[in-house]
């Protein structure tokens, strides 16, 4: 089975608002809570997420990387490098201004934000729900995984699947999704 896992695809970048993200063809049921918990991140698990970022593998993401993970995550919405939305965003986590982002102004993105919310657990979640239905298939894990360059068949999906299904429906839905995503994260 792929290394992988489905917290790799938990970034933060739907904490941006000024990037346009693909709407899902229904609205995908929220949890219920009235204010958002917030986590501290798991830095081994925030490398492997800075990892697939990093695509040539030289410790540090260009505006180049930057874009193809985005076009990866969030479809090709988002339509180029010269993209102001994606530069902008691209500087404001580039503290040093040196034209690439370093691990540790990947992690600053998670402190800048107060930690990891159960919103940005949603918003990743709905990257994965393709169909916009509130759940995750192992067909849409597949298909997600292909966009991020990942070898990983559907068989392994549909394993990854089976280890975060806890009610048996062979699919994922956001509770399981938020209980597998924060379960090595600690709460504020």
């Amino acid at each position: 089975m792929s290394k992988f896992s489905l917290l790799d695809m938990k970034c933060s970048f739907s904490k941006k608002p000024s990037l346009k993200l693909r709407k899902p063809a229904r609205s995908t049921p929220m949890r219920s809570s009235t204010l958002p918990k917030i986590f501290e991140p798991n830095r081994d698990e925030m490398r492997r997420v800075f990892e697939k970022f990093d695509a040539n593998k030289d410790g540090k993401v260009s505006v180049e990387e930057y874009q193809s993970a985005m076009e990866a995550i969030f479809g090709k919405g988002v339509s180029s490098v010269k993209d102001p939305e994606v530069t902008k965003a691209f500087r404001c986590i580039d503290k040093d201004g040196d034209g690439y982002i370093d691990f540790e102004e990947f992690l600053e993105v998670q402190k800048m934000g107060g930690g990891v919310t159960s919103c940005d657990i949603e918003g990743a979640f709905r990257a994965y729900d393709l169909d916009g239905n509130g759940k995750i298939t192992a067909e849409e894990l597949w298909e997600v995984m292909k966009r991020l360059g990942e070898r990983c068949s559907l068989e392994a999906c549909r394993n990854m699947v089976k280890g975060v299904d806890k009610n048996g429906d062979n699919m994922v839905d956001m509770d399981e999704f938020m209980t597998m995503m924060t379960r090595t994260m600690k709460l504020r």
